[in-house]
């Protein structure tokens, strides 16, 4: 997907020439398809057409497309120095290929390009899955937000990324 990506960590095996781009009003349906398969208290089709064509692009809002199909998507808020993950899912068909690793390290990749200070997201306690992604990335756990999925009673592992600055230059450099 992205030349900056090993081939170890994104293998994107058995899915062809996986492309990550900004999502369109276009996506949203295909979009909100995956999001009720993949959460029991999932965002609406007009939730996710407002990050399209909302925030004055201020946010990222991406998909991951392999052959016309979308196959997972990203949506993050970015507030002042602050990057917030607000969404992410990868098509349960498709988990395990290196897909959720991709949309992370692009939002890495940016979130270092904006000079953002932290990431910041909110995942289930129960989502061993994703804890192990963001662990490996280099999340750590900060805090717990007690039941923060109201449906089921679970509460929710806040965890950061701080993003170091860029060291000063010396008049000699």
């Amino acid at each position: 997907m992205s030349a900056d990506h090993s081939t170890k960590q994104n293998s994107h095996e058995g899915i062809e020439d996986p492309i990550i781009r900004p999502m369109r009003l276009a996506d949203v349906e295909g979009v909100a398809a995956i999001e009720r398969v993949c959460f029991s208290d999932p965002w609406s089709a007009r939730a996710f057409a407002a990050e399209v064509t909302g925030a004055g692009g201020r946010n990222w809002v991406w998909v991951v497309e392999s052959r016309s199909e979308i196959i997972g998507y990203l949506v993050a808020w970015c507030v002042e120095d602050e990057v917030h993950l607000a969404n992410i899912a990868v098509a349960p068909d498709r988990r395990g290929r290196g897909i959720g690793r991709s949309l992370m390290n692009r939002l890495l990749k940016k979130a270092r390009e904006r000079k953002s200070a932290w990431i910041a997201l909110e995942v289930r306690f129960s989502n061993d899955a994703a804890r192990g992604l963001y662990e490996s990335l280099g999340f750590r756990s900060v805090a717990i937000r007690k039941l923060y999925y109201q449906r089921e009673g679970e509460d929710a592992l806040v965890m950061m990324y701080h993003l170091p600055p860029e060291p000063l230059r010396t008049e000699e450099e």
